[in-house]
């Protein structure tokens, strides 16, 4: 065998050292498919010997605790895919030959093997050895044709060709154990990180992930052809717009139907200079951005501080843009007044034009009705919005996108 390997490397060797742009397209595609079918060749050999070394305990006796972990050590693999080999290995010693042969022939990717394999064990549990065999050569056949993904799902329904009497029964009892699983495993992680943002992780059952993906995908489209957030970003900034929109129900419990309300703590000098960056009563820091943006949407509470840190004042929640004022400003805007977006009422914030900090009116002439993304962006100073002569909102482009800093409107909700 050794003697076979070294010229199978030497001959491997003399490939490399061939020039590759020489060949003809077809020659190149036959040598891609050549070097495919050698390397599932190749996996085969070393699972069986993966098997062998396990087999006889090798690892134990070279004083690893585990094959997996030997094989991390000497084959420089990763802890998880040095578990996977030995697996492996083993459920294709132990199953059906003919998995190992497709892989052996070059029929098969070891992924797909590993998922034949599995099906395999299922099968044979669920309809017994017969339907096993049967199943080996209709998910063989499938390989050709299907990638690992599709052929596991492929696999859900084979009982249906190898044991269509037993194939409801088994598709259900499937069911029934993957329900309980998602009812066991269901757990949604916040994890606090030490600059107030949070990590969130977990796993949902297929009911709550149908819900989410519902209410998460309309807010997830980008705002323009030239949004620049990508997939995970809208994705995060959908999940903040359906917070708000759940704040704004008034039926949850508690503080429902209230939008955050934030206690911005601050020296007495800084807040006679108008307001500045602010720490929410949760601990983390404000940019004074930021602050001013959820100011214009949320109860604010400013804890005000002497100047040896004693509380001076704790001030009463400031009016909101609520109730008939709310409904004039939707009838007025009829949803996100920014250019060219055509975000709904419901998933806008009231924009105050002028800042309240900064004396500006809780009014149907100083508000204008934003989605989160362009609440966040026009906070951020480059465009400016006012009223136009007719009382609905014109916006100002920065002087870099337009120099002439012609205002512009949103037709989207207005067709006349």
């Amino acid at each position: 065998m050794l003697e076979g390997l070294a010229r199978a490397e030497a001959a491997v060797a003399d490939c490399l050292d061939a020039a590759a742009w020489a060949l003809p397209e077809h020659d190149l595609v036959a040598a891609l498919d050549a070097a495919h079918r050698l390397a599932q060749r190749l996996a085969a050999l070393q699972l069986t010997l993966v098997r062998e070394v396990d087999g006889r305990g090798t690892a134990r006796a070279q004083g690893a605790s585990s094959t997996a972990v030997w094989l991390r050590d000497r084959l420089r693999l990763d802890g998880s895919a040095a578990r996977r080999l030995v697996d492996l290995a083993g459920a294709l010693d132990a199953g059906a030959p003919g998995v190992r042969a497709a892989l052996a022939d070059g029929d098969i990717t070891v992924e797909q093997a590993r998922v034949i394999g599995e099906t395999v064990q299922t099968v044979h549990t669920a309809a017994g050895a017969e339907a096993a065999d049967k199943a080996v050569g209709v998910l063989i056949g499938w390989a050709g044709q299907f990638d690992p993904t599709l052929l596991r799902r492929l696999g859900t329904r084979v009982l249906d060709h190898v044991a269509p009497e037993l194939a409801e029964a088994a598709a259900r009892a499937a069911l029934e154990a993957e329900a309980r699983r998602a009812e066991r495993d269901r757990h949604v992680t916040l994890s606090e990180l030490r600059d107030g943002r949070l990590r969130l992780s977990g796993h949902l059952d297929a009911e709550a992930a149908g819900l989410l993906r519902a209410a998460l995908d309309p807010l997830t489209a980008p705002s323009g052809p030239d949004d620049p957030r990508c997939p995970g970003q809208r994705r995060h900034d959908a999940l903040a717009d359906l917070c708000r929109l759940a704040l704004r129900t008034g039926e949850l419990p508690e503080h429902g139907g209230e939008p955050a309300q934030i206690v911005v703590t601050t020296s007495f000098d800084a807040l006679v200079r108008q307001l500045d960056a602010g720490t929410l009563d949760t601990g983390p820091g404000l940019t004074p951005e930021t602050v001013r943006r959820l100011a214009c949407d949320a109860a604010i509470l400013p804890a005000v501080l002497g100047g040896a840190g004693q509380t001076l004042d704790v001030g009463r929640q400031r009016r909101l843009i609520t109730g008939a004022l709310r409904r004039a400003l939707v009838l007025r805007d009829r949803g996100c007044a920014f250019p060219g977006c055509d975000r709904p009422p419901r998933w806008c914030d009231a924009h105050h034009i002028r800042h309240w900090a900064e004396g500006g009116e809780t009014s149907l002439a100083n508000s204008v009705l934003l989605c989160g993304h362009h609440h966040r962006h026009l906070h951020r100073g480059e465009w400016t919005v006012r009223l136009g002569g007719d009382g609905h909102p014109d916006f100002v482009p920065p002087a870099w996108l337009d120099p002439d800093q012609i205002p512009r409107r949103n037709r989207y909700h207005r067709r006349t």
